[in-house]
């Protein structure tokens, strides 16, 4: 093609019903941008929301790495509008690579702008600093480390342990940075508490709650490492349950509860919902089965890849199938040494798994994926999936969404484009602009 511009604009006139925003999010995120010190944040001591690296460093560089955008942050996420290609309005995760084609500055008039190849494709907005940013917790602590929030606001992000118990060559997701992420963190001296206290938590939403005055965040997530043993005493259901708990009872209605963890026992599953969760996110990883036990040893060894998908389907007996929603990590099924090696046979198999949850009214997600340099996939494909790959399964997740009559999963806000906050893929922006009866009725229902 000779430039990524060349690129993108081929596959924008080959995959015309996939919405241009999304052909560039996509690159964004699965290539990552640079940012001009012009375009970095003041931290929290600014009025642009930095980044809070609220679970993995989403970077194509560690810290040392990054020059400058180590010591004053990028921001969490930006808008991207107009420009030459008539952007609509398109919320992207900020993931950082200082060689990247895209770059985020500033021009003469202070306006900013990202840039590909040296030319200006839109305006850049970035995310303002939040009231509740500014308030720090009776510890000390800010909240901003507590409670951070994404999707432009909607999703307060709790990830409440933040190591994973799947430790090691023979036990890490391969593409997972988490347990690194921590490391990177505690080096650099930055705050990174490992176990919230439950307390802190609720500290961290009441300032949330007292400022958000707009009621812009509507919903939580509950996250963290995959819990074997146990944490404080507890295993993975009540570790995580005890949060969501405490949260409705001191709140009640106030936000969608959801629960990222391992795809537990029926049991379990059912301490969740009593615990007051509303969605349940066991995430599935990759779908092909083979890729399932090279790329998530520690998934395969301790549940297996057969069981997790019974698990998966249990729990939608409890959730119901509309609340339980699995997330895959997209782009992995071409990752490098024993991926797929053509995008047409990673396509058919992702699909594959689509259809098989779909068609028991299961809504899978997906993040895209990000190669971050410390981990195996991350070190042996720096590049990532090939953008077609992204841009075909945009094309194919909502045929498959329409094949099984589905809409778009509740707790992620609204869809379509120019009007999706879900930041770290571009599902919900390639879905159409409607809103589905099954996302008001969970905003209703709290």
């Amino acid at each position: 093609m000779g430039s990524r511009t060349a690129l993108v604009e081929d596959l924008m006139e080959r995959f015309p019903h996939v919405p241009r925003e999304a052909v560039f999010k996509e690159d964004l995120l699965r290539g990552g941008v640079a940012f001009d010190p012009s375009a970095l944040s003041d931290n929290e001591g600014g009025e642009v929301k930095p980044k809070s690296y609220f679970i993995f460093s989403f970077d194509h560089g560690t810290l040392p790495e990054l020059g400058e955008a180590a010591l004053r942050r990028p921001p969490e996420e930006i808008i991207l509008t107009g420009g030459p290609y008539d952007l609509r309005r398109t919320v992207v995760s900020v993931r950082v690579n200082p060689a990247s084609p895209y770059r985020v500055a500033a021009d003469e008039h202070g306006m900013l702008g990202l840039y590909l190849d040296g030319k200006r494709i839109s305006d850049v907005g970035v995310p303002p600093m939040p009231e509740y940013y500014r308030h720090k917790l009776s510890n000390g602590k800010s909240v901003m480390e507590v409670a951070p929030t994404i999707q432009w606001g909607y999703l307060i992000y709790l990830t409440v342990f933040r190591v994973c118990q799947y430790f090691g060559a023979k036990e890490e997701c391969q593409y997972c940075d988490i347990n690194h992420n921590w490391r990177q963190h505690k080096a650099a001296g930055r705050p990174y508490t490992g176990v919230k206290d439950v307390e802190e938590v609720l500290e961290a939403l009441e300032i949330i709650d007292k400022y958000d005055t707009a009621k812009a965040s509507t919903a939580y997530t509950l996250t963290g490492g995959a819990i074997t043993k146990t944490v404080s005493g507890r295993d993975e259901a009540d570790f995580y349950g005890h949060y969501a708990k405490a949260i409705e009872e001191r709140f009640p209605g106030r936000w969608i509860g959801k629960v990222v963890a391992q795809a537990l026992p029926k049991d379990d599953v059912q301490r969740f919902k009593d615990y007051g969760v509303q969605i349940y996110h066991p995430n599935y990883e990759v779908w092909d089965e083979y890729l399932f036990k090279m790329y998530c040893p520690g998934k395969e060894r301790y549940v297996g890849r057969d069981e997790w998908h019974r698990r998966i389907l249990d729990s939608a007996e409890i959730f119901g199938a509309r609340n339980v929603i699995p997330n895959f990590v997209a782009g992995v099924e071409m990752a490098e040494p024993f991926g797929f090696k053509t995008v047409d046979e990673a396509i058919a198999s992702t699909t594959e798994g689509l259809r098989f949850f779909m068609s028991k009214g299961i809504t899978p997600r997906f993040t895209t994926w990000c190669p971050e340099p410390t981990t195996p996939l991350g070190k042996t494909n720096p590049d990532g999936a090939p953008l077609e790959y992204h841009i075909r399964l945009l094309q194919a997740y909502r045929q498959t969404m329409e094949d099984f009559g589905l809409s778009s999963p509740p707790g992620y806000g609204p869809p379509g484009p120019g009007r999706a906050v879900f930041s770290v893929s571009s599902f919900m922006d390639s879905l159409p602009a409607t809103e589905p009866v099954e996302a008001t009725e969970a905003a209703e229902a709290v």
